[in-house]
């Protein structure tokens, strides 16, 4: 794996974890601190999808498809940490 690889995946892992915190700090703040429950299990759910779906792209599909595994990696990865941040918290 390239260092522009685990760079976009990083990217794309970092993007998906802020961007949900943020919304999920801005649902908060305009329903006075209620959010979905249980919101954390079903991001963690997708995200095995998610990192499925990579794996399963990366077996099946060729170099040029790349940006499309490392955004799938990247969206399972940053779901997972997502996961695991509500779970620590």
């Amino acid at each position: 794996m390239t260092p522009l690889r685990v760079l976009r995946i990083l990217g794309f892992a970092a993007g998906f974890f802020v961007a949900f915190t943020a919304s999920q700090a801005a649902t908060a703040a305009r329903s006075g601190g209620e959010t979905i429950p249980g919101i954390h299990y079903a991001i963690g759910a997708l995200s095995i999808f998610f990192l499925l779906g990579a794996w399963a792209t990366e077996q099946t599909q060729g170099p040029d498809q790349n940006v499309r595994k490392d955004m799938l990696w990247g969206l399972g990865s940053g779901g997972l940490a997502i996961f695991a941040n509500r779970l620590l918290s």
